[in-house]
């Protein structure tokens, strides 16, 4: 690893709140995923996707993968999370009014933006050189779309796309398998399965256009959904320490309950069926630790 690189390296680990030892993730897992990227990259701009359930690492990823294409290779990449197509806040108080009040929480297919996300991803792909792009993003601890200013831009052209997204990949399930509630939440706000029902449509009818536009997907398979509470908590831990306040968008731990009982169905069915799907599985242990990497032929 030469002195830029591991510049770059010190910096990153300091970022993410990484403790040293997370260099044998980098060094045995990380590494060896961007030299298989840099190995299979098609001619046109590529899409890599990042799937995985709350709290895995997929932005921590995301970003390793950034530093490492641009730095070793001299790749230009743009990252974008799903995430940063949530529809507003606005927005999705309307949809629950219209459809169900569980839509005005973000997270679940159906609050995002799908076609401000392809239009974003269509113009990445097209830009010329010395061409600039605003980045849209999304400010959690605000629970809205951040303002245009303070999006970040890039200059083309570029090598690849870095998506990441904790439903990327997901599959619609069958009506039969909507009727039984997987928690709390899902009994006493969505007997009727109106909510579960229209987010299934979604996915179905909406998402499968936006997934096959992934080049090659790479999922982060969490062990259980016990440990994606554990580590959803750890991270909003983490983000209450860099607003250094208490924001209308950051919870206590009783609310991590709640908000994560949004996503356990479909986090409950990535965790068994997206290693089928993905090139890449990566797979974690209860204690967070990456076990294996799995690249599918």
């Amino acid at each position: 690893m030469n002195s830029l690189i591991e510049s770059k390296l010190n910096s990153f680990l300091e970022k993410h709140q990484l403790p040293s030892g997370f260099r044998r993730i980098i060094t045995d897992h990380y590494l060896p995923l961007s030299h298989w990227i840099q190995q299979v990259k098609n001619p046109y701009p590529e899409i890599i996707g990042i799937s995985g359930a709350q709290g895995t690492g997929k932005s921590t990823l995301a970003d390793f993968l950034r530093i490492t294409l641009e730095n070793e290779y001299n790749w230009v990449v743009a990252t974008l999370s799903l995430d940063d197509f949530y529809l507003t806040q606005a927005e999705r108080n309307q949809l629950g009014k219209e459809v169900h009040p569980l839509l005005c929480t973000r997270g679940a297919p159906g609050t995002h933006d799908l076609e401000a996300c392809m239009r974003c991803l269509t113009k990445l792909k097209a830009l010329e050189p010395k061409q600039e792009l605003a980045l849209p993003r999304f400010d959690k601890a605000e629970d809205d779309r951040a303002p245009a200013h303070k999006w970040p831009k890039i200059t083309g052209p570029i090598d690849a796309i870095i998506l990441e997204g904790w439903c990327l990949g997901s599959q619609p399930q069958e009506p039969e398998q909507l009727t039984q509630p997987v928690n709390n939440l899902e009994a006493s706000r969505d007997p009727d399965a109106v909510w579960r029902t229209y987010v299934n449509d979604q996915l179905r009818e909406k998402y499968s256009t936006l997934f096959q536009s992934i080049d090659h997907l790479v999922f982060l398979q969490a062990p259980d959904f016990e440990a994606v509470y554990r580590w959803r908590l750890e991270q909003e831990t983490k983000l209450a320490r860099v607003a250094k306040k208490l924001s209308p968008g950051i919870m206590n731990e009783a609310q991590i309950s709640e908000f994560l009982q949004h996503y356990e169905r479909l986090t409950r069915e990535n965790i068994e069926l997206l290693p089928k799907i993905a090139n890449v599985t990566l797979e974690l242990d209860r204690n967070h630790q990456i076990t294996s990497t799995l690249y599918r032929q």
